[in-house]
């Protein structure tokens, strides 16, 4: 598509930008618009996707049929087939009447199904018939419809990995991506953030009838340095934002950082500073002690109910052994022995072992649980009542520890 053609369609669409990304995902719009093939839109939250099915249809054969966007993400997953696929009368509490859906409604037109991951597993069987055949079943129903509609999807949502996991079907995306378009991030496309920021503040300044906001060039900078996770979205929050609370309207790098963070890898997850700034790891090392401190605890009542244990099977075991030892006792007739009555073999009850957990002695628990009570008692001035509540421990068992690790003063 020529050049021409092209501003065209991004002046009747209010689409500004001039990356090579953006105007090839506008080319390929234009190109598939005439056909019926599916068409799957990729790109992050905020780049602008809902614009592509729109172009599609106004530019397609069903441009005077209907055309619906719907937020696959916003339905519950309990009434999803329901708005899509329509429903029968009485097929649920509150169905009082038949309903088409939005197949049905929008028979010969075009559906954007947006956010199109995700959809449950179910749901996407139907659609997966819908797509191949035209056909679906109405929820409650036993008739097949017939419907004639062209979709077009979207998604932020890795799809190779979703299918990796299960939660999308396979069949179903190389369904949907008869032609895919991808829509470039914020951060990729260069000048163009320079230029949706004027749009943003233009529109801002003619709807409240404000002055309108300029940047520095090193505000500028700022703009195209930082990451935009948000995409054009944010920028225009961040616009809107700037236009109502700067009190200047030149912008300059000093102000624009009350708006936007920073750190411009705001993208990325956070990393550990190698630098040589001082770092306190005392709060870290406390909560290693408090945790050490309850394992303590734990281990011992552990112990406590194993040697339990291990006594009550001691003693079912001396019990087998006196009921062995009270049998019928041996009968001697004229010097023949006689067999005593059969006896029915007592149980013998294995002895069991009970694993022995002891504590590691390279932590040296005694000296950590010191340190805990010796911390609580300085931070809360030596009032054991507080102390005790920060161990999580009771009064009794406080004093009770101050007078095991000599702390009484």
């Amino acid at each position: 598509m020529n050049t021409t053609e092209l501003q065209k369609v991004k002046q009747r669409y209010n689409i500004v930008g001039n990356c090579d990304a953006l105007n090839r995902a506008l080319d390929v719009a234009l190109q598939v618009a005439p056909t019926d093939l599916s068409v799957l839109i990729i790109g992050e939250s905020g780049v602008g996707k809902e614009i592509i099915p729109r172009i599609i249809h106004d530019n397609s054969p069903r441009r005077r049929e209907k055309y619906f966007a719907i937020n696959c993400g916003s339905i519950p997953e309990g009434t999803i087939d329901s708005e899509l696929f329509g429903h029968e009368k009485g097929s649920f509490t509150g169905a009082i009447g038949e309903s088409e859906g939005y197949f049905g409604v929008a028979n010969k037109g075009t559906i954007f199904l947006d956010e199109v991951g995700e959809l449950p597993l179910a749901t996407q069987a139907r659609l997966l018939r819908v797509l191949e055949t035209g056909e679906y079943i109405r929820v409650g129903g036993q008739k097949i419809m017939k419907t004639d509609v062209r979709i077009v999807a979207a998604t932020n949502v890795n799809m190779r990995k979703a299918i990796s996991e299960g939660r999308f079907r396979e069949d179903l995306y190389y369904r949907l991506n008869t032609i895919p378009i991808q829509m470039p991030p914020l951060r990729d496309r260069g000048e163009d953030i320079i230029l949706l920021f004027r749009l943003f503040a233009m529109q801002m300044a003619d709807k409240y009838q404000l002055p309108k906001i300029t940047l520095t060039d090193e505000a500028k900078a700022a703009l195209m340095k930082y990451k935009w996770p948000g995409n054009v979205r944010q920028l225009k929050n961040i616009t809107e934002q700037m236009s109502v609370l700067s009190e200047k309207r030149e912008i300059d790098g000093m102000a624009i950082r009350k708006f936007i963070p920073e750190n411009v890898e705001s993208t990325q997850l956070a990393t550990i500073s190698s630098g040589g700034g001082s770092h306190s790891f005392e709060s870290e090392r406390e909560i290693l002690y408090k945790i050490l401190y309850e394992l303590r605890g734990n281990v011992s009542d552990l112990r406590r109910e194993m040697n339990s244990l291990r006594k009550q099977i001691d003693m079912a075991q001396v019990n087998a052994v006196e009921r062995k030892d009270s049998g019928f006792p041996a009968i001697i007739s004229d010097g023949v022995p006689v067999a005593r009555p059969a006896q029915r073999q007592a149980p013998v009850v294995q002895d069991a072992v009970a694993e022995e957990i002891s504590e590691p002695e390279s932590l040296n628990l005694d000296d950590l649980g010191r340190q805990m009570v010796e911390k609580a008692l300085e931070r809360n001035g030596g009032n054991r009542k507080r102390a005790a509540k920060e161990l999580g421990i009771s009064d009794r068992t406080l004093y009770r520890r101050i007078k095991q690790y000599g702390l009484e003063k």
